[in-house]
């Protein structure tokens, strides 16, 4: 069985299996088939550079050379920084429970940019979660879904009763301030432009 996600709130412990909200599960989703001219269903495959070998579908991947143009495994990859120092990588959210401790208002969690919704549905533990939370309470933490060089920002929160973790990134807004102001007139000129050229006085209609 999957490991439990686990939020840690006033020296309580509230243990979670989140199931991930699918697009597809909520509104459905349609496929396309091709079939050739008897009906039977056609199969998508790749061709190489000169266009004379089939490819089945699966018999291509990605794979690392180094600089002798040998194969490397992933496992032996590591990211470094600037200086070459190796880089350990932030741990799984799983491995540890995550402590609520920073409250923020909706409008930082409306200026991310969310990809993934999940669904916290062990009722027990909901309900004692949220005699916990005051109403309207959202909090962010850290997020990986598993060890990883990057992280997520995830944000819990409560809706009709029941609670969602959100994960996202930032989105950097460029804002556009309010100083160039605009002209009303313009059209009032150009119907000037065109009652002139029409002998036609537009104020009388």
């Amino acid at each position: 069985m999957a490991k439990a996600l686990v939020f840690k709130l006033n020296d309580k412990e509230y243990p979670f299996y989140p199931v991930k909200i699918e697009r597809k599960k909520l509104y459905g989703w349609t496929e396309t088939i091709a079939l050739d001219d008897e009906g039977n269903e056609c199969k998508l495959v790749s061709m190489d550079e000169s266009g004379t070998v089939i490819i089945p579908k699966g018999s291509l991947g990605l794979g690392v050379l180094n600089n002798n143009f040998e194969w490397v495994d992933r496992s032996e990859i590591i990211a470094v920084d600037e200086g070459g120092n190796e880089i350990e990588p932030f741990p799984s959210s799983f491995s540890e429970p995550i402590e609520l401790s920073i409250k923020v208002s909706p409008e930082e969690l409306l200026n991310h940019s969310i990809n993934a919704v999940y669904q916290l549905d062990e009722e027990s533990v909901c309900d004692d979660l949220k005699k916990e939370i005051s109403n309207g309470d959202i909090f962010t933490f850290n997020f990986n879904y598993r060890d990883g060089y990057e992280t997520k920002t995830a944000f819990l929160v409560e809706s009709e009763s029941k609670l969602f973790m959100l994960v996202g990134s930032p989105i950097e807004f460029t804002f556009i301030g309010l100083e160039e102001q605009g002209y009303i007139d313009e059209l009032e000129s150009e119907d000037e432009e065109l009652s002139e050229e029409l002998g036609i006085d537009f104020s009388m209609m």
